[in-house]
């Protein structure tokens, strides 16, 4: 039901901010979406504050006492392995004393976390075991009640761990909807999947939604990465039967791009790019993903790239390598953006180095494609600034089964966030 009190109304006076028109094919998103700060202090609060966010993977905390901490939803929190039930446990990085943010490292082990303002100091459980000069507070105050909060929903999917601030929000594998058929690929494409140390983090001058777009978008690879393109080509890759596949709506604001790899995959796909004496290693893979779940699910984990969009800020793309990436808000034109590779825990080192190549060649910050993708979000930054354009059509494919340079996964995560922000598309 639409809202029709609600003060967004006011920043699009002619209409809705997003329209769907079937009979004339046309899906439209209004331009303000991507420069107000009324709507951008809306999705903190609607969208980041509502959805199951993606914290982190339990590879990352693999032995009790293991750590890590990121802004997640624009909140500062931290991902701890409890040591005594092995529990993963997320809480706000807060002291309940005064505030300081407790875990101060990105990364590490630890039996006891302090707050350097004052040294309270917490289990991996979040119970509070230290309080300096505790007998000045006297014998009425409940101590018990002064632990670290946990966030409000934590779970997780495959080692996917997820939190959201909505204590009402469905379960996460009701929410993940479609989105867990390709979580599921790629974790049984490889065995004890990790995520590798080290990250990319670089920030972008763009609205985050324009990532969310350009993460499942086929439609600009040839345009875009043509520099990519001709590489592979003139490395003996075979790109002429184009990229052909389909784009799906997979409930919840997700979607997939999903595809025909016209390159190699480490996960089983031999390509000249790899060299000759890969070529048996890789055959070798393949056979065992034939062996553990049939032909036709092997030749799809080894033989097809996805680009998948978790509503609202998670990207898994497992295309060339296997990319886990997030993006967070900091105002309407700037995102931060985080990127992780993951692979089999026990990966032989050269199939290591050719997955960790192909990562950087093409998605790492210098690579071919992150500084292309960056380029064209913060044109469009500039372009929205213009003014004089009022819509972004986001309409192509509207006519017919979509395909993967059309445009329905877009239109997916649009009429979800609509939904968030203001009510049903008018």
């Amino acid at each position: 039901m639409t809202v029709t009190n609600d003060p967004i109304r006011q920043l699009a006076p002619n209409g809705p901010l997003v329209t769907e028109d079937h009979e004339r094919h046309q899906f439209r998103v209004h331009r303000s979406t991507m420069t107000s700060p009324e709507i951008h202090a809306l999705e903190i609060e609607r969208v980041f504050g509502r959805s199951w966010l993606y914290v982190g993977h339990e590879s990352e905390i693999r032995e009790p006492g293991d750590f890590v901490r990121r802004p997640v939803g624009n909140r500062q929190v931290f991902m701890i392995r409890s040591k005594k039930t092995g529990q993963v446990n997320v809480f706000h990085n807060s002291c309940t004393h005064r505030g300081a943010m407790v875990c101060r490292r990105d990364a590490g082990n630890a039996k006891v976390l302090q707050c350097f303002y004052h040294a309270w100091s917490f289990n991996t459980d979040g119970k509070l075991i230290g309080v300096p000069d505790r007998e000045a507070y006297g014998e009425a105050l409940d101590f018990t009640t002064l632990g670290l909060r946990s966030v409000a929903r934590v779970q997780s999917y495959r080692g996917f761990v997820f939190a959201s601030f909505d204590p009402h929000i469905v379960d996460l594998e009701e929410y993940l909807a479609g989105a867990r058929e390709y979580l599921d690929l790629v974790v049984d494409s490889m065995e004890d999947p990790q995520i590798i140390n080290g990250t990319n983090q670089y920030a972008i001058n763009a609205n985050w939604k324009l990532l969310a777009e350009n993460s499942i978008d086929g439609y600009h690879a040839a345009s875009t990465h043509d520099t990519y393109l001709k590489y592979l080509v003139a490395l003996g890759t075979d790109l002429a039967s184009g990229i052909n596949g389909t784009a799906k709506s997979l409930g919840n604001g997700h979607a997939v791009l999903e595809y025909a790899a016209p390159w190699g995959r480490p996960v089983a796909k031999w390509e000249p790019l790899f060299g000759e004496h890969a070529r048996s290693e890789i055959e070798r893979l393949r056979a065992d993903l034939v062996g553990r779940y049939g032909e036709e699910r092997a030749q799809r984990m080894a033989d097809t790239n996805r680009n998948l969009l978790i509503y609202p800020n998670l990207v898994v793309n497992d295309i060339m390598a296997v990319t886990v990436r997030t993006f967070i808000p900091v105002s309407p034109d700037r995102m931060e953006v985080t990127a992780w590779e993951m692979a089999p825990r026990d990966e032989l080192p050269q199939l290591r180095q050719r997955r960790l190549d192909s990562f950087l060649t093409f998605l790492g910050p210098g690579g071919f494609a992150t500084p292309d993708d960056i380029e064209a979000l913060e044109s469009c930054q500039e372009g929205f600034r213009s003014g004089g354009v009022e819509w972004n059509e986001i309409s192509r494919g509207m006519s017919r089964h979509p395909l993967a340079n059309d445009e329905e996964q877009m239109r997916a995560f649009w009429r979800r966030w609509n939904e968030q922000i203001i009510g049903a598309i008018g």
